[in-house]
C-alpha cells in the first residue's frame, strides 16, 4: 500500500516551518550514528501531514529506508492482540474476571515467589534447590493478562530472580527455538508469579499468553485470526509473523546498541523474522510497515472502524482506553520497575494500551486521553482521540531505552500545532 503526504500542514492546523523540525532533530541522530536510519509519520484527521525517512534501513547493504521498508515491531503487537481478545469478548467468548486456566488449564495452580534463589547447587539427591513459593490465592484472569497485572515477567528486565528463571528456561528476548505458543505458555505456567495477580503492574509475556487464549477459543492459529479479522478488514498487506523471501529485501536490519549506543548488527536475532516461527508471539512478534501501522492506528482513531471496516463497537474501543489498574494509579506508582527510557508518572494501563492521565505529571508535551505503546527496538506510536493525531516512529534499535525518542517527537509534533 503506497503511502504519501495527504493535506498541508497549514490545512491541518500545523506550521510546516515546525514540523520540518522533526526532521532536523532526528537527522541528527543518523549522521553522528547513534541510529542507523527511521521513518516519521504524523497524521491529523485521518489524513497523513507529514512524513519523513532518514539514513539506512540496512548499514553494511547501504539500502536506503524508504516508505514501504518492513520492521520488526515488537511489542506494537501487544495492542493487536489485545484488540483481537476484544473481538471475541464481544461475541461473548469469555468474560474478564474469567480465570485464565478455563483456557489453558496448566495455569490452574499457580505458585508466587517469596524468597531464596532462582537457582541454587545441584546436590546428589536431585534438582537444584530454588526459591521459596507459596500457592497463589486467587487465580489469573483474563483482565489481568490485558493490563499486565498478572504476574508474569520477561527474562530481558534483569531486575528479579524470576527474570533470572525465565532466561533459564530459554526466555529473554524471543521463545526457544522450535517451542510453539501453546509449549511456551505451558511452560511460564510452570515458573513462580512476581506477585499474586492483580496486586501490582510488571511488564511481562501476558500478552503472549493471551494471544494463546485467542487461539483456543477461535480454534484457530493466531496468524490466521489476525489476518482474517484484522489485517484483512483494514487493508494491512505488509503485516504478518514473518517475512517471505520475496519481501525479505525490503526487511530492515535490526541493531542493538553497542559501545556509546551504536548499532551493531544483531543478525542472530534480526533473522528470526525471515521465516515463519514456531511461537506466534502476541506479545513482540509482528513485522509491518508505516502505511500498514497508519491504518491500524485510524481503526482506534475512529472508535474501532475504518473505511467500513469495524474492529470493535465504540463502546468496547472507549472501555478498553480508560486507565484499568487499581484506585486510578499510574505506572510509576503501581508499577515495577519499567524498561524504558523515562519514567511513566501520569500514565495509566488500558486493556493493551497505556493511557496518557497527566501529561504535567509526565512532563512532556502532551494531551490527556492519549493512547500509546511502543516496541524494544525503539518503535512506538501514539493515538490523540482530542487532537485527532496520530504518529508513528519507526526504527530497528534495541534496546527501546537507549534514547529518548518517544519524549523527544511528542514535544516536536505538538510544537507544530498552532491551530
Amino acid at each position: 500500500m503506497g503511502l504519501g503526504v495527504e493535506v498541508e500542514a497549514g490545512e491541518a492546523g500545523f506550521d510546516a516551518g515546525r514540523l520540518a523540525r522533526i526532521d532536523r532533530h532526528f537527522a541528527r541522530y543518523v549522521e553522528d550514528g547513534r541510529l542507523p536510519g527511521w521513518l516519521a509519520l504524523v497524521s491529523r484527521h485521518g489524513k497523513v501531514v507529514h512524513l519523513a525517512t532518514c539514513g539506512r534501513r540496512d548499514l553494511e547493504a547501504d539500502l536506503p529506508v524508504e516508505a514501504g521498508t518492513r520492521f520488526r515491531i515488537y511489542s506494537m503487537t501487544k495492542p493487536v492482540t489485545a484488540v483481537a481478545a476484544m473481538q471475541l469478548y464481544e461475541e461473548g467468548a469469555f468474560a474478564l474476571k474469567d480465570p485464565v486456566h478455563r483456557f489453558i488449564p496448566s495455569f490452574e495452580d499457580l505458585r508466587v515467589y517469596r524468597d531464596g534463589p532462582a537457582s541454587g547447587p545441584r546436590n546428589r539427591d536431585g534438582p537444584a534447590s530454588g526459591p521459596r513459593t507459596e500457592p497463589a490465592t486467587q487465580p489469573m484472569r483474563i483482565w489481568h493478562l490485558l493490563t499486565h497485572t498478572a504476574g508474569l515477567t520477561y527474562g530481558f528486565h534483569h531486575a528479579h530472580p524470576v527474570d533470572a528463571m525465565y532466561r533459564a528456561a530459554g526466555f529473554e528476548w524471543v521463545a526457544p527455538e522450535g517451542r510453539d505458543l501453546a509449549e511456551c505458555c505451558d511452560l511460564w505456567a510452570g515458573l513462580p508469579l512476581l506477585f499474586e495477580p492483580g496486586s501490582e503492574w510488571n511488564y511481562s509475556v501476558a500478552s503472549d499468553v493471551l494471544g494463546r487464549v485467542v487461539e483456543v477459543v477461535s480454534g484457530q492459529p493466531l496468524d490466521r485470526f489476525f489476518q482474517e479479522r484484522i489485517f484483512g478488514p483494514l487493508g494491512m498487506t505488509d503485516t504478518g509473523f514473518w517475512v517471505t523471501e520475496a519481501d525479505a529485501g525490503e526487511l530492515a536490519a535490526l541493531y542493538s546498541a553497542g559501545p556509546g549506543g551504536r548499532p551493531v548488527r544483531n543478525q542472530d536475532l534480526g533473522g528470526r523474522a525471515l521465516g515463519r516461527p514456531a511461537c506466534l508471539a502476541g506479545g513482540g512478534g509482528l513485522v509491518s510497515t508505516a502505511a500498514d501501522y497508519h491504518r491500524f492506528t485510524q481503526a482506534l482513531l475512529g472508535g474501532g472502524e475504518l473505511d467500513g471496516a469495524r474492529l470493535l463497537g465504540t463502546r468496547t474501543l472507549a472501555y478498553m482506553t480508560r486507565n484499568h489498574l487499581p484506585g486510578g494509579a499510574d505506572l510509576e506508582s503501581f508499577g515495577r520497575r519499567l524498561f524504558a527510557e523515562t519514567t511513566y508518572d501520569g500514565i495509566g494501563y488500558g486493556l493493551g494500551l497505556a493511557v496518557l492521565l497527566d501529561p504535567v505529571a509526565n512532563k512532556v508535551l502532551s494531551t490527556p486521553g492519549e493512547l500509546a505503546w511502543g516496541g524494544a527496538a525503539s518503535t512506538f506510536f501514539w493515538v490523540d482521540p482530542a487532537e485527532r493525531l496520530t504518529a508513528i516512529f519507526l526504527t530497528q534499535l534495541m534496546p527501546s531505552s537507549t534514547y529518548p525518542l518517544r519524549s523527544e517527537l511528542r514535544q516536536l509534533v505538538y510544537q507544530a500545532l498552532v491551530d
